[in-house]
């Protein structure tokens, strides 16, 4: 199923198009690069895993304009996280115009404050290590089942 959603806000230009996928949620967004933009469609993006309770999720970014600066990456990346659902137990991030080591950057910041996320340069890559987060985190549910106790 797809969903497309647009910024309502004259300073916000992006539309965010949702797929639930079996074993995930995939979110693409186009429009402008802006600090607002991103922290918005993750706000988005947070409240429809929330809706659907999704845990995995993966966000394909294809945002035009001048990149962020270190401090906006980092500002978004830490109050992001810092507001992702529980539920969210894996997070793969592919910003298709991405250059540099950035991106790496708020991967570490946003798994320094305990998100689970990937940043990949390609969507066959991301889907690919969502996947096996799901198997490894079936794998490790089953094993926590069979403990004593439970």
């Amino acid at each position: 199923m797809e969903q497309a959603t647009s910024a309502t806000e004259t300073s916000m230009s992006y539309e965010l198009r949702l797929t639930q996928e079996p074993e995930f949620l995939h979110a693409v967004i186009t429009g402008t690069n802006s600090r607002e933009n991103v922290a918005a469609y993750l706000n988005e993006v947070r409240n429809e895993c929330v809706a659907r309770n999704c845990s995995r999720v993966l966000i394909e970014e294809h945002l035009e304009g001048p990149r962020l600066g270190v401090m906006d990456v980092f500002e978004v990346a830490a109050e992001g996280s810092m507001r992702a659902p529980a539920q969210i137990i894996a997070m793969a991030y592919v910003d298709v115009n991405a250059g540099g080591d950035l991106m790496k950057f708020a991967e570490t910041v946003a798994i320094n404050r305990g998100l689970s996320v990937r940043v990949f340069s390609s969507v066959s890559d991301a889907r690919e290590w969502l996947l096996g987060e799901d198997a490894r985190s079936t794998n490790a549910a089953q094993d926590d089942n069979d403990r004593p106790g439970k």
